[in-house]
């Protein structure tokens, strides 16, 4: 088994890939503006949208999620970092939102 590893919101790149492996209502609800949407049971489906050679910020609403789909994704091959405190920590450090619902973007 490989070692994933793990980091901050802080610790993101302005330019980085975020890998989003909430469900659909969680994304709707608020995201992060430029991230990609997988929900984590549609991932091995939706693999080939996905780029092996660029680092995946994976994130999910606390770090559980995203740290499996990190940990799946290293071990087919991709680069992948499991985001710890999730779009929880996000939303603490007042990084910015969108909703898909045209209302305030809130975390679920």
């Amino acid at each position: 088994m490989s070692e994933i590893e793990t980091v901050t919101v802080s610790d993101i790149p302005e330019a980085a890939r975020i890998l989003d492996v909430r469900e659909d209502y969680e994304w709707a609800a608020g995201h992060a503006e430029h991230a990609l949407h997988i929900p984590l049971d549609q991932l091995p489906a939706r693999l080939d949208e996905l780029d092996p050679d660029e680092d995946l910020y994976v994130i999910c609403r606390t770090g559980g999620r995203s740290f499996r789909a990190a940990q799946w994704l290293v071990g087919h091959g991709y680069s992948a970092l499991n985001v710890a405190g999730g779009m929880d920590q996000w939303l603490e450090n007042g990084l910015p939102l969108v909703s898909d619902s045209g209302l305030k973007p809130v975390i679920l």
